[in-house]
């Protein structure tokens, strides 16, 4: 077993106990894992009651699911004797949280307009606990308008998300719309049930880099691993916020139990924060490349007796700068980061004033600090209260602090 993983199985005993988990199976591929994602969440002491729509059984069976659960698999709206006792209520009352794992086009588009046909969308129709959705299809389907507005809709609801990832699929294509791995659906459940200060609300996390292409062969970046990003979106998930983590090519893998949007350029990650929205907090932490290649090449470039190519430099959106001035839809709580090489606190402070934003967290990254790409961060935080100086300390420690904040900020 990879190491991170036996770690969060060490960790993850038991975090979950007396947790009754509603489990809502939709018809696809990836309904094999939710088989591995009911032992996982039974091995830390939840309840599972499983529930299979129609199209979810012609990819695992009803007895597979419940010997696994070791409960009823329930199917049938319909069922005399389930619902003689209004069955179909009590389940979506009982349950402590609302898994829709996987969930389907289908599913997503039920549940946002509202429809209530068979017993899954009944049952989400009919509760008022927290539903946590994992979604799972082709990534065309994915990027229909039509799913984008259903996804909108129900974060809109308060439905929250975990993924979905990029990757291969069963069909041949590659992209965002692989459902999330069971271990990612745990620590989102956990998140999910988490009774720390961040319960109930939704914060955006930008991190790492962005690649600007050149050509097909070569790009514009910078040294951002990512590191502190990823770490501040585990610090506020660990304090129950439901985290929308939108990522430049990082160096360190994303965090888990998360929506993940990974992105490349700087106006695909303009895109995923606008698609993310409304959050009660954003935290942009991403090294944001301030200049693209205005045309670039599609083509590799050559070598050639005149000389270097000449390469036309165009701006990028200001991401911090246009979410700080949002005059509808605006976070409660806007925190940019500086990285500066002198002059720390004077050329934060003005930053801050010239984005909008509410906080920066500037630091030092001159090479002879060690902190881009390194495992500690020194920073200054920046408010209207004036410089607040942290001693360095760990990345996880800086986020750490950061998220209880942010805690307190929202809470006012």
């Amino acid at each position: 077993m990879h190491s991170v993983e036996a770690e969060h199985d060490r960790e993850g005993l038991n975090m979950l106990a007396s947790k009754r988990i509603l489990l809502i199976l939709g018809g696809g591929i990836a309904a094999y894992k939710s088989l591995d994602l009911i032992r996982r969440l039974k091995e830390r002491g939840a309840a599972v009651t499983p529930v299979l729509t129609r199209a979810a059984e012609e990819f695992v069976t009803p007895l597979s699911v419940s010997a696994l659960a070791g409960e009823k698999a329930y199917r049938d709206l319909f069922d005399l004797t389930d619902e003689a006792e209004m069955g179909h209520i009590q389940l979506s009352r009982s349950a402590d949280l609302i898994v829709v794992a996987p969930a389907t086009a289908d599913l997503m588009g039920k549940m946002a307009g509202g429809l209530a046909n068979d017993l899954a969308s009944t049952l989400l129709m009919a509760t008022d606990n927290p539903v946590l959705c994992a979604p799972a299809m082709n990534v065309r389907m994915w990027n229909h308008p039509a799913t984008r507005r259903n996804h909108k809709q129900l974060i809109a609801d308060g439905v929250r998300f975990v993924g979905p990832n990029d990757g291969d699929m069963a069909c041949g294509e590659f992209g965002p719309g692989r459902m999330s791995e069971p271990l990612e659906i745990v620590a989102a459940v956990e998140s999910a049930l988490s009774d720390g200060p961040l319960k109930g609300k939704r914060i955006l996390v930008t991190s790492g880099p962005t690649h600007e292409p050149i050509d097909p062969v070569r790009y514009i970046a910078n040294r951002s691993s990512g590191a502190q990003g990823t770490a501040i979106a585990n610090a506020l998930a660990a304090l129950g916020a439901e985290v929308v983590f939108v990522t430049g090519p990082a160096d360190v893998p994303p965090p888990q139990g998360v929506q993940v949007v990974q992105v490349e350029t700087a106006q695909q990650m303009s895109d995923a924060v606008d698609a993310a929205l409304p959050v009660d907090a954003g935290v942009f932490a991403a090294a944001v490349a301030d200049w693209r290649i205005d045309g670039a090449s599609d083509r590799k470039l050559k070598k050639s007796r005149d000389g270097m190519p000449a390469l036309q430099f165009a701006e990028n959106p200001d991401i911090l700068k246009r979410i700080s001035h949002l005059e509808t839809g605006r976070p409660s709580l806007v925190v940019g980061f500086a990285a500066e090489t002198d002059d720390v606190i004077a050329h934060a402070t003005a930053k801050r004033a010239r984005k909008g934003c509410d906080w920066i967290l500037a630091n030092d990254v001159s090479p002879v600090t060690g902190i881009m790409g390194g495992a500690e961060n020194a920073v200054v935080l920046i408010s209207d209260a004036g410089a607040e100086e942290w001693p360095r300390m760990g990345k996880d420690a800086v986020a750490a602090r950061l998220a209880e904040k942010i805690a307190a900020a929202l809470a006012r």
